[in-house]
This record gives structure tokens, C-alpha cells and sequence, in this order.
């Protein structure tokens, strides 16, 4: 796991309070329309371009970066559209009543039921809030949304989803939101396997304390003959697995076949072990958060599962150790783990992977160039 959530587009247990201090009171008051200024109308009215302004202000008020690109993406999930509707109307000087009707029109278009150009008349904007699109639903929709992430709930929680490479997962309370970043281990291992030549020839993965399923739903959908096991302890994150590989393997009957999703500990020497020397490669995202150094990020300590986020020790090194020791049973001869970890711990994974067999050890920044990711092969023998 990163150290904060990501925030664009749109392992594991009991998520905080949230509780907003007073300053976000103050904030949110703007956003929902208590105070005199930023107020959002029932929609009729109030032009997107205002709308997004608003939250915007009292996101950043409340501390969140990058509020504006926040406050669109709160809208086009209000309304439900893209974002890029929402951009498209900013630029046109849409009102949200005029933004819905454009969707009501473009959804006609797509199920053949309207012909015509992509202007929205009056008797459309009219027909909108009748078939579904309620302006005053959706701008009570969008003070909802941002009283919340006004609270510094994640804003993959509120909206439900969380992009990862290309998959979107199913996120909510309960479950680890993935970080763009933790798209580099999935990145490192696909790029192993097929230099190894063993992308082609059903390669055999395993997904340690798997959260959502991003890393090894990734794998089993970018890789067609792979075989995948995702291992997940958690009852209430082991929830969102199977929900998101419910989702995502719908209707792909052979990668189904090809996931096999597993509650345990993944530190436990029982887990898998009939798969024990047989794996070509391990990727993982543990806890790893040193106990010594909490995060900051409210959208983290006060929401996140502590169970995913720290490492079982001061130095947030107790859980990866017992993971790679579990890893290098699972490995065959020259197989591949991929561990991220804390900035602080890259080195001192290094010397663990060494003691347990392991070679080529190495540690591989992230997007950002902080060491992120320990990489290393167990012995070929």
C-alpha cells in the first residue's frame, strides 16, 4: 500500500470514524449551501461550471488536494455521466438541468429511440427530471458527496469505485483502496514472466493478501493462460474479492476458471502448501506501515483498514518477513516475488530475501522514484 489514496478517475478490516473537525463544518456548511457564499441551487439554475467551483472551494478548504478535479468527478458521478460530459458542459456554460437533458438525449441515441443532432431543446430539458435525471436529486446527490469527502472520506469510497491499470473494482468500507502505484508490482511481474518466456505457457501466480483483487485480477485478465491464486484473511475485505472478481470475470468463463480466490492467513504455512515449489511468481501488496510512524492522511488512518495498513512491529517489518518466508516455499527454482513496502524498508527486505535464499535482489522505485518494491528470485539451485 502507498501512503495516501489516489484520487484520479475514479488488505484489511474496520474502517474510523471519519469525525470532521470544525473547520470542516465550516466547509461543508459551503458546500451544501448554509453559508452565503458557494451555495449549490436545486439544479434548475446553477450552471455545472458554478457547481464544480463550489465544491471545489470547500474541498480545499476542508484540506483536500486538488478539489476542483475532485468536484468533477462528484458531479459526473451525481448526474451519472463521465466525466468528460461534465468538462464538456463547463465549457459550454451548461446549466446541471441542461447537462442531464444531454445524457437523456445521448442515451435515446444509443438505444436507437431518438434521431437528431446533440442540441438539447426545452421540451428535452423538460422530459429530463420525468425520465430518471432529476436535477434537484442530483445536486442533493452532490451535497451528500461532498459533505463527505468534505469528512476526508476516500472519494473511491463515496463514488464506489477505484481505476486500477485496466480494471475498475468495486471499493467501500472495509477494504484497502488501491494506489496507482501498486500498478508498478503487477507492471514488474508481467514483464518478468514474458521476458522468461512463461507469459505464454500458463504461468502459475500467486496474490497475497489480495484487498480487492486488484493485483491478481490484473494478472488472470492480461495474462490468458495464467493461473492465479488470491489469498485474502479478512471476512469483510474478502467480501470485496469476490464481489469485484464477480464483476469482472462475468461472462470471461476461462479466466473464471483460472482465479481461485482463498480465505487464510497468507502468512500461515498451511495456505497453498499443496502449490509449494510450484509457483512462478508471488506478488504481493502487504501491510507494511511501520507502527512507529502512523500515516497523517485522514483519508488513510481514519478510514482505511488498519489490518492493511501496518506491518505488526515498530518498524512495520514483521508481517513482509513472514510473508517472504511463506514466498519462498511457494516459489519454484528461479521463480519471482514482488513485495511492496515502506520507503524505509528497502534495504533491510533486501537482507531478509538474502538469508532466505533468495538472489538478484533488488529494490524498484515507484512512480514517484522512492523505493517501493522489493524484487528477487528465489534460488535456481
Amino acid at each position: 500500500m502507498a501512503d495516501s489514496p489516489a484520487t484520479r478517475g475514479l488488505p484489511c478490516g474496520g474502517a474510523g470514524t471519519g469525525v470532521p473537525s470544525p473547520a470542516t463544518d465550516s466547509a461543508m456548511d459551503y458546500a451544501t449551501g448554509r453559508s452565503g457564499n458557494g451555495t449549490l441551487p436545486d439544479g434548475r439554475l446553477s450552471s455545472v461550471r458554478s457547481a464544480v467551483a463550489a465544491v471545489g472551494a470547500a474541498l480545499g478548504s476542508a484540506g483536500v488536494d486538488h478539489g476542483d478535479f475532485e468536484a468533477v468527478i462528484l458531479l459526473a458521478w451525481a448526474c451519472g455521466c463521465e466525466t468528460g460530459d461534465v468538462r464538456r458542459a463547463m465549457l459550454m456554460g451548461d446549466t446541471v438541468e441542461e447537462l442531464l437533458a444531454r445524457i437523456v438525449h445521448a442515451n435515446d441515441d444509443a438505444d436507437g429511440d431518438a434521431d437528431g443532432d446533440a442540441n438539447c431543446d426545452a421540451e428535452e430539458c423538460e422530459n429530463s427530471s420525468r425520465r430518471g435525471y432529476d436535477p434537484s436529486e442530483a445536486m442533493a446527490r452532490l451535497r451528500d458527496a461532498a459533505r463527505r469527502r468534505c469528512a476526508r472520506e476516500p472519494l473511491q469510497y463515496i463514488v464506489g469505485a477505484a481505476p486500477f491499470r485496466y480494471l475498475s473494482l468495486a471499493v467501500g468500507p472495509g477494504v484497502f483502496v488501491p494506489r496507482p502505484e501498486t500498478e508498478t508490482a503487477v507492471d514488474l511481474a508481467l514483464e518478468w514472466l514474458r521476458s522468461a518466456r512463461i507469459a505464454d505457457t500458463g504461468a502459475r501466480v500467486v496474490d497475497l493478501c489480495a484487498g480487492t483483487g486488484a493485483i491478481g485480477l490484473s494478472i488472470v485478465t492480461e495474462l490468458p493462460t495464467s493461473q492465479v491464486w488470491a489469498v485474502e484473511k479478512d471476512d469483510d475485505a474478502i467480501v470485496w474479492t469476490r464481489r469485484n472478481a464477480r464483476r469482472i470475470l462475468d461472462g470471461m468463463p476461462d479466466a473464471a476458471d483460472r482465479y481461485h480466490l482463498v480465505q487464510a492467513d497468507a502468512t500461515d504455512a498451511a495456505t497453498l502448501a499443496q502449490l509449494d515449489g510450484t509457483i512462478d511468481a508471488v506478488v504481493t501488496n502487504p501491510p507494511y506501515i511501520p507502527l512507529a510512524t502512523p500515516p497523517e492522511q485522514p483519508e488513510v488512518i481514519d478510514w482505511d483498514p488498519h489490518v492493511a495498513l501496518f506491518g505488526g512491529s515498530d518498524d512495520g517489518l514483521r508481517i513482509p518477513v513472514l510473508l517472504l518466508r511463506r514466498i519462498a516455499a511457494l516459489l519454484r527454482p528461479s521463480g519471482l516475488v514482488v513485495m511492496e513496502h515502506d520507503i524505509t524498508q528497502g534495504a533491510a527486505l533486501r537482507d531478509a530475501a538474502l538469508r532466505m535464499g533468495f538472489v538478484q535482489t533488488r529494490t524498484e522505485p515507484d512512480l514517484t522514484g522512492r523505493d517501493r518494491f522489493l524484487v528477487a528470485c528465489r534460488d535456481g539451485e
